[in-house]
Formats: structure tokens, C-alpha cells, sequence
């Protein structure tokens, strides 16, 4: 299987993504009763943003998630 070599901002976007999602999955798995909506770091959110526009993979999904498939396939 090949790898993908990513550049540095790639990797940063990349990795801001994984703990987007982290964040979001531990979110949604929080108290069970339901009393109040998950909640996303507005930060958090801010940081994936800015690390695909300085990849420049804002806008452009479908590249991203194949980057992403190439670099961490189990995600």
C-alpha cells in the first residue's frame, strides 16, 4: 500500500481534522440523558478551518478526505 507524503500544512490540516472529529465523537458520547446539546469548541472548529485554507483544501472536500484515506486509512 502507498503512503502519502503530505506537506507540512497538509499534515496540520489533517491532524486539526482528527481532533475535530475526536472532539465531536466525545461530545456526542457525553451524558446520556440528553439535557443539553453536544458541544464543539467553537476554537476547535476555527483551527480545522484555518489549517484547509492554509493547505488549500478549503472548499475542496473530496481532496481532502482522499488525503486523508491515503495518510490514516482506518479513519
Amino acid at each position: 500500500m502507498q503512503t502519502a507524503v503530505l506537506t507540512d500544512r497538509e499534515r496540520t490540516a489533517v491532524q486539526a481534522y482528527l481532533r475535530l472529529l475526536h472532539t465531536v465523537r466525545a461530545a456526542f458520547d457525553g451524558p446520556p440523558d440528553g439535557a443539553r446539546p453536544p458541544l464543539v469548541p467553537a476554537a476547535q472548529l476555527a483551527e480545522a478551518e484555518q489549517a484547509l485554507a492554509r493547505a488549500g483544501l478549503a472548499g475542496n472536500e473530496e481532496a481532502f478526505f482522499e488525503l486523508l484515506r491515503e495518510w490514516c486509512p482506518d479513519r
